[in-house]
This record gives structure tokens, C-alpha cells and sequence, in this order.
């Protein structure tokens, strides 16, 4: 080779690195990929909005919501009205809509779970956790103790992490408290129902989550006090402990609660929006590692179904199911 091949054939290997190395050091970390199944509730938005508005030095600037699958349920009024609305403003944060899960899976990381119906969950949840993708399920996890189950089965046959959660776990105030400490609460919470779900599995499941985030999985009885603007749920835990939640559909509604710790009442602080819940999922989507151990929520799913049992029957006690 002579002098001026050489040279020009330097010059080109050099150049290639040149550009190689600066689209290596200049490209930064892989932002994680997001999808969301169901955008009838309000939850999609705001994680949506959290995300992918983030600023640069912000942990979720990490990860971008890329794609979502619309559906939802296509029965319950309000779902159906909630879509197109919602597909609007989540397109608006720059997020794709695909024709189906399948499509969704292809494009992304992790998922949201976000159907608003509780009875599509576990032929969603399959088909995420068959691709191993890490799935967290918004509220309700399902629609009774046995789909639930079937979702944790599986997500242990196919090694697929799974966390579900309602926001209100992480009410101002609650996680401090040492739960061992604890010998009761009364809590409450807006308790409208929908008729193809078990009362507490549409909106009073928030009340239940913060119920057994401060007094654990051990509830074996339940039973309920039913009247027209509102229930009251008296459960039984271990240790001869108490702890109600009361279910409110007339009059102001809130958030809150009061709890009985063995040298101290504490009550309750406000709901603070998603994000604590959020702080949680991202985490939760990187190392596989639930926050909230199966078991409690099989346990919340268990005193839901004998909650209704104890309804139906007139309010009498009604065992948990083990």
C-alpha cells in the first residue's frame, strides 16, 4: 500500500471510530419502555402525564409511556364513554395507539394494567405475563379471589414479576406507622358500586387496601352492615383484633381514617394523587421486586368476596377463604 492509500485508509478507519464512540457516550441511558392496557380510567393519564413530562434529571425520565391498547371494558357505561377522551389526551403525551395486547407487547418493556373492569384482568394479565413482560395491575387486581390466584399461578409458572396496588396504600401517614404496633383502625372511603362487580372490587377496594396495609393479611372473618347511603365491614384479624371500614355512597365522601396503636391514635393524613404509588411501580418494573406480598393482596381479594357472602346472607359473619 503506499504512502497516500495508507493515509486516506487511516483517515476513514479513524473517522468511523471517531463517530462510533461519540454515538456510544453521547446517546446516554436506554429509556425503559412503557405500554398501558385500558384507558377508561384516570389513572392512565396521570401516569402518562408523570412520565413523560418529566424533567431530564428526574428518575421517570428513565422510562416513556410509548403505546396503549384502549380496551377497557366495551359494557360498562361509564368506560365507554371514558375512551375516546382518554386515547385523545394520552396521544397528546405522545403515546401510540396499537389494535390489540399483542401489538402492545412487541413495542414495549413493562405494563400498566389499567382496565377499569376487573373481570378482563386475567385474560389481559395472561397474555403479559406469557411474554414475561413485568406487569403491574391497577385496582382491582380481578373480580374475585379465584382470578387472582390464577394470576399469581401463572406469573410464577412463566417467572413474570406482578404487583398490584390501590394508591391509597401510600395516604399520608400511613407507611410510617409500625403495622406490628397496631391493634385496630376504622377507615373509610366513597364506596360506589357497579353491578358486574362485587361491591368492594369497584371503589371501595381503596378503603380495603389501606385496611390491610396497616393491619396485615391475617383477617379470617368478616361481616357487613348494609344500608341504603352506606356498608360498614367489621373484620376480625389475629390477636382478637378489630379494624372497619366504613363504605360511603351518600353525603360527603372522602379519604381517612383512624388508627388504634398500642400507645397512641393516630389519624390518617389526605390522599396526595399518584405519585407515591408511582415512586413504587418504576422500581418495582427495574429490580422484579413487589412492594406488597402476594399474599395480602390474595388476602384483600379474600375478605372482598366473604364481605359479599356476608351481605347476601344478611350480614352474618362469614370466613375468609384460605
Amino acid at each position: 500500500m503506499n504512502r497516500k492509500k495508507f493515509l486516506m485508509s487511516s483517515f476513514a478507519f479513524g473517522l468511523s471510530f471517531a463517530v462510533q464512540a461519540h454515538e456510544v457516550f453521547s446517546a446516554g441511558p436506554k429509556v425503559k419502555k412503557i405500554g398501558i392496557i385500558g384507558l377508561d380510567i384516570t389513572h392512565a393519564i396521570a401516569f402518562t402525564k408523570a412520565i413523560n413530562t418529566a424533567a431530564s434529571d428526574h428518575p421517570y425520565a428513565k422510562f416513556s409511556v410509548v403505546a396503549a391498547y384502549p380496551y377497557g371494558s366495551k359494557t360498562i357505561a361509564l368506560s365507554v364513554e371514558r375512551i375516546p377522551k382518554i386515547t385523545r389526551e394520552v396521544q397528546e403525551l405522545g403515546v401510540s395507539i396499537v389494535s390489540s395486547v399483542a401489538d402492545l407487547l412487541k413495542k414495549v418493556d413493562y405494563v400498566f394494567l389499567e382496565t377499569n373492569d376487573g373481570n378482563l384482568h386475567l385474560q389481559q394479565a395472561l397474555e403479559v405475563i406469557k411474554a414475561k413482560k413485568p406487569l403491574f395491575i391497577d385496582k382491582p387486581i380481578a373480580n374475585s379471589y379465584s382470578d387472582a390466584l390464577k394470576i399469581f399461578e401463572a406469573a410464577k409458572n412463566y417467572d413474570c414479576p406482578v404487583f398490584s396496588s390501590s394508591s391509597l396504600r401510600y395516604i399520608t401517614g400511613l407507611q410510617e406507622l409500625d403495622r406490628t404496633n397496631i391493634i385496630g383502625a376504622d377507615v373509610y372511603c366513597p364506596a360506589v358500586t357497579e353491578p358486574s362487580h362485587k361491591d368492594l372490587y369497584w371503589y371501595g377496594i381503596h378503603g380495603v387496601e389501606m385496611l390491610f396495609a396497616l393491619m396485615g393479611p391475617d383477617c379470617h372473618a368478616v361481616r357487613t352492615i348494609q344500608e341504603q347511603g352506606t356498608s360498614l365491614y367489621v373484620g376480625e384479624w389475629g390477636g382478637g383484633r378489630i379494624a372497619s371500614l366504613r363504605g360511603i355512597r351518600e353525603g360527603k365522601d372522602d379519604f381517612g381514617g383512624t388508627v388504634f396503636l398500642k400507645d397512641r391514635i393516630v389519624h390518617l393524613g389526605q390522599f396526595m394523587g399518584y405519585g407515591p404509588l408511582l415512586d413504587k411501580i418504576l422500581p418495582f418494573f427495574e429490580t422484579g421486586l413487589s412492594p406488597v406480598d402476594e399474599k395480602e393482596t390474595l388476602a384483600i381479594c379474600a375478605f372482598i368476596d366473604a364481605a359479599q357472602e356476608s351481605k347476601l346472607n344478611g350480614g352474618s359473619t362469614v370466613q375468609l377463604q384460605k
